[in-house]
């Protein structure tokens, strides 16, 4: 069969439509429809039911989307392992959400280049949706990202429970200063407790959707903000920055995203070192 058959398939139940799954494959709404009349026929069933808010699933559909998954997962990794480097076994393809890979995924590679030599290694940085898709898709063997949402065909196991601290360059008080504050986007939920705790603060002067670059702000600018504990523990131990006492703390757990079908020789020692990077333990 056809790969870009199983692919235009799934595009097609993750868009909910054919007309928005057109859009994302970038073909017309013509040819997304010869695709789907092409695998009906080579299923011998109806896979979609279409109506005025897109198109759902039948019972046939139901049953053919994780093998759908799994032929798609299946055919890009093999893909990848007949171009693995010489001197390497197999590839190991991890992606990293943005505000997670300081200093995880550093610490990650150098741990994977004296443990797990025989893995070739590729990493990329980005969105946690659009890692998750290409987890899905076969195109990562791994993604590591806050607050995944659950999919079928997809497993989901907890790294750490990190914690965001409030953090400042100033050397007294504990009142914060909406005027040096910066407001780092964490995530949908952190923003909603944070405007529960801080309403005052809900249009800070600076915002940063990056907590590296926020966190570079307040130290090179001075000010207040929330960070990752583990990136600036090294900071609040040197002085240059002091936590605010009796501010409140907000959860922010990583977790590590594999295919369920997934080969495990490569998905094994990726999740060690992850654990090794941090820290083993729950923070």
């Amino acid at each position: 069969m056809d790969i870009t058959l199983a692919r235009t398939f799934l595009g097609i139940v993750a868009a909910g439509s054919f007309v928005r799954a057109a859009e994302d494959l970038h073909v017309t709404q013509t040819a997304i429809s010869a695709r789907v009349r092409t695998l009906e026929e080579l299923l011998g069933a109806r896979l979609f039911v279409r109506n005025k808010a897109g198109a759902s699933l039948t019972p046939a559909g139901e049953q053919f989307r994780q093998y759908a998954s799994m032929l798609v997962q299946v055919w890009e990794r093999a893909r990848r392992q007949v171009a693995v480097p010489a001197g390497r076994e197999l590839l190991l393809t991890i992606g990293c959400e943005m505000s997670l890979w300081d200093p995880l995924l550093l610490d990650w590679l150098l741990w994977m280049r004296t443990s797990a030599p025989q893995l070739a290694l590729r990493t990329e940085v980005g969105f946690p949706a659009d890692l998750i898709d290409r987890v899905a898709a076969g195109l990562l063997d791994l993604a590591v990202v806050y607050a995944p949402q659950q999919r079928p065909g997809l497993r989901i196991e907890l790294l750490i429970e990190e914690k965001l601290v409030l953090v400042t360059t100033r050397r007294r008080g504990n009142r914060l200063d909406p005027a040096d504050y910066v407001y780092v986007d964490w995530g949908p939920e952190f923003a909603a407790q944070h405007a529960l705790a801080y309403p005052e603060l809900s249009h800070a002067g600076v915002s940063a959707g990056l907590g590296p670059l926020g966190r570079e702000y307040v130290l090179a600018a001075g000010g207040s903000g929330y960070f990752r504990l583990a990136v600036v523990r090294e900071h609040l131990e040197s002085g240059r920055l002091r936590r605010i006492k009796g501010a409140p703390e907000f959860l922010y757990p990583a977790y590590a995203v594999f295919a369920e079908g997934a080969d495990m020789a490569v998905i094994e020692p990726a999740l060690a070192g992850l654990r090794e990077a941090t820290g083993g333990q729950k923070v």
